[in-house]
């Protein structure tokens, strides 16, 4: 049973993942009309921007950063090994939080498809309802005599027997065709 889950949980985070992109996907056209209602705004922004205060102050930025870099070697090194070590923290970290999405959009996947499956199942009632013919006539069942009445078995017998000759006596269209086409021959 194990194994079941183990294949189970994939496809479950491929539904889920992929029911979350439709719903993301449905987003798109009011994020589209927002973009396009501020655009004009931001491009006006960018025409008043001058391009020489802002290499000016790209320029700042940068000679503070190469100002305040350490020439100490020993330093670095040490400020390197810190930084590899919280690098692996912050791998870990992340690991597990996809860990957790991971194991939700399983379980969100799961819930769509159990959603997809009852809306499939109404249809296919629906459909089958529609098809459906109208049930048969029953057929009356032989009275009861003294001898039957004191005995139920004499009466689940011939009912059973009943039955059996209306399925025995009735041939299924295919049968129908396969007797005609025998008698042709």
């Amino acid at each position: 049973m194990a194994i079941i889950d183990e294949l189970r949980t994939p496809l479950y985070f491929a539904a889920g993942t992929a029911d979350l992109a439709v719903q993301q996907a449905k987003k798109v056209p009011g994020l589209i009309e927002q973009i396009a209602a501020e655009a004009p705004a931001r491009i006006e922004a960018v025409k008043k921007t001058d391009p020489k205060a802002v290499q000016e102050k790209a320029q700042a930025k940068f000679a503070e950063l190469v100002g305040g870099l350490d020439t100490d070697l020993k330093k670095l090194g040490e400020q390197a090994q810190d930084l590899a070590l919280r690098g692996v923290g912050v791998a870990a970290e992340y690991a597990v939080k996809a860990r957790e999405k991971y194991e939700e959009l399983a379980a969100h996947g799961e819930e769509a498809v159990r959603a997809w499956r009852g809306e499939a199942a109404e249809e296919i009632t629906e459909i089958a309802i529609a098809v459906e013919p109208d049930p048969e006539p029953k057929v009356a069942t032989e009275p009861k005599t003294e001898a039957t009445a004191e005995t139920g078995t004499d009466a689940e017998e011939s009912e059973a027997k009943a039955a059996t000759r209306r399925t025995t006596t009735r041939k299924t269209p295919a049968k129908k065709a396969a007797a005609a086409e025998g008698a042709e021959k």
